[in-house]
């Protein structure tokens, strides 16, 4: 097996929110393994991003979302529109998206306004996950399992495993939920959102203490920080998270990248 197609190398495209930032686009993530790129995720800026990151949407695959809040999903939009540019679709096989039950109707209500800008035919297949429990596809070699997670009636975290056996967790948004500290057991990387710290906690998110204790029950060999509102820039994210967690610690910030070999 080529050793790079059995890693996972991480981008991340976005740590923050829909509140506008010069710093921080909206949530999403570039995932590379097997041979493959994945991205989860496309919040508002996701695609002027992805070429920072030396990408272009010509090259995903597959579209993961763990939710279809605006500050996750708006720029599909722009990106099925690009796809059909200039004079038709120029893929050579099928942009799979991948998320929670409830997305498929979704897409259905985006068409009733957009219509043929968007539609992809053959060249679009939808994967939905249960919302109801645990549940499990597996995508060009590569292992993908989700989890129900305490946000909004679609919202799914996603364990990803790639050939060579390396686990990477994405949260997406989420209260206290024991499913993901089930889904992240033993994990290389928990990418885990941290919207708001202590004392200023919203329900549907985590505050930093919140999520490292997620992550130290879980056993996670890391844990990244995300998706932050600007209160967060005045806080002190890294000594509330170290109040539940003592492993391994990353701050997210837009163009980051991290390989797990």
């Amino acid at each position: 097996m080529d050793k790079h197609s059995s890693d996972i190398t991480v981008t991340v495209l976005g740590s923050g929110t829909c509140v506008p930032s010069l710093t921080r686009g909206s949530c999403s993530v570039l995932v590379e393994t097997g041979g493959r790129k994945w991205l989860i995720d496309s919040g508002a800026g996701t695609l002027r991003r992805l070429l920072e990151a030396g990408t272009t949407i010509a090259e995903l695959s597959y579209l993961f979302y763990s939710h279809l809040h605006p500050d996750h999903t708006s720029d599909l939009i722009p990106l099925l529109f690009a796809t059909k540019y200039p004079d038709g679709i120029t893929r050579s096989e099928a942009l799979t998206i991948v998320a929670g039950q409830g997305f498929a109707d979704f897409f259905q209500r985006l068409k009733n306004v957009y219509g043929n800008w968007i539609e992809l035919g053959d060249m679009l297949r939808i994967i939905e996950m249960g919302t109801a429990g645990r549940d499990h596809v597996r995508l060009a070699g590569v292992d993908i399992r989700t989890a129900p997670v305490e946000h909004s009636p679609q919202s799914v975290a996603f364990r990803i495993t790639s050939p060579g056996g390396r686990h990477l967790i994405y949260s997406g948004d989420t209260d206290m939920s024991e499913s993901l500290v089930d889904l992240a057991r033993g994990a290389d990387l928990l990418i885990c959102e941290s919207a708001f710290p202590e004392g200023q906690k919203v329900r549907g998110h985590l505050t930093p203490a919140m999520a490292g204790d997620i992550a130290t029950r879980a056993g996670v060999r890391r844990l990244m920080l995300t998706h932050f509102y600007p209160v967060c820039d005045q806080a002190d994210i890294e000594g509330e998270c170290r109040r539940t967690y003592n492993g391994p610690l990353i701050l997210a910030r837009d163009l980051m990248r991290i390989t797990l070999d």
